[in-house]
């Protein structure tokens, strides 16, 4: 991944959050995080955050999202390594869905960011 110079400390809470989702996917249950919503929001919202700020630190959010699409997915996998979890195929969809919602809205923030800088150019000149 490429990360454009400036927000690199977005790419870093984005790493930091992404080593969270993980930890808490391998987790027992009993040490697991939980907002109180249901799991299917949980992981949605998870793996929209962590697609958002990769996707507005890096230069290709596409690629960004496939990554974390197939990360939503393979987490979801190794639960079935765990003795207390079962791993579940709409669980793994609702996370590369949030992934891929992430990088939609990461895209048309910067594209509306870009038309915005633009304007002001022009308006300017």
């Amino acid at each position: 991944m490429t990360f454009a110079k400036g927000p690199q400390w977005i790419a870093a809470a984005a790493a930091v959050l992404l080593v969270l989702v993980v930890a808490d996917s391998l987790v027992p249950t009993s040490l697991q995080v939980r907002l109180g919503l249901h799991w299917l929001i949980e992981h949605f919202l998870a793996y929209f955050a962590v697609a958002l700020l990769f996707c507005l630190a890096s230069r290709r959010p596409r690629i960004v999202a496939a990554v974390l699409m197939g990360v939503a997915g393979a987490m979801e996998a190794l639960q079935g390594l765990t003795s207390d979890r079962i791993p579940d195929l709409a669980t793994g969809f609702c996370g590369a869905a949030g992934a891929l919602a992430g990088a939609l809205t990461a895209s048309l923030v910067t594209d509306l960011w870009q038309a915005l800088r633009t304007s002001r150019r022009a308006q300017s000149s």
